[in-house]
């Protein structure tokens, strides 16, 4: 199973794609940056959410989203949307996607 899970900033819009499959799911705890006061949404596929071993799968995905908002404090959180599937963690800024056609 391909899981793919998206931390969005509270008060922005996501930047990239959100995960596929035809509705999304905001899980209930969301990711906060350990020095300051910022809060991450996380979003995942709601069929993949649903699955009885999504606790075991996600939690390796979790704690890469969660290194990834700790090194962004050092930026100013200047990533709103972080993505991961596997070990990588694709960042997108507001200025990126206005960039890209």
């Amino acid at each position: 199973m391909n899981l793919k899970i998206a931390a969005i900033r509270s008060g922005t819009d996501p930047v990239g794609n959100l995960p596929g499959g035809s509705f999304t799911r905001t899980l209930e705890t969301p990711l906060h940056c350990p020095k300051c006061d910022v809060t991450y949404y996380t979003v995942v596929d709601w069929d993949q959410s649903a699955d009885r071993w999504f606790a075991d799968n996600s939690r390796p995905l979790l704690t890469l989203l969660r290194k990834a908002i700790f090194m962004g404090h050092s930026t100013d959180h200047r990533v709103t949307h972080f993505e991961t599937e596997g070990v990588v963690v694709t960042s997108f800024t507001r200025h990126e996607a206005l960039a890209k056609p």
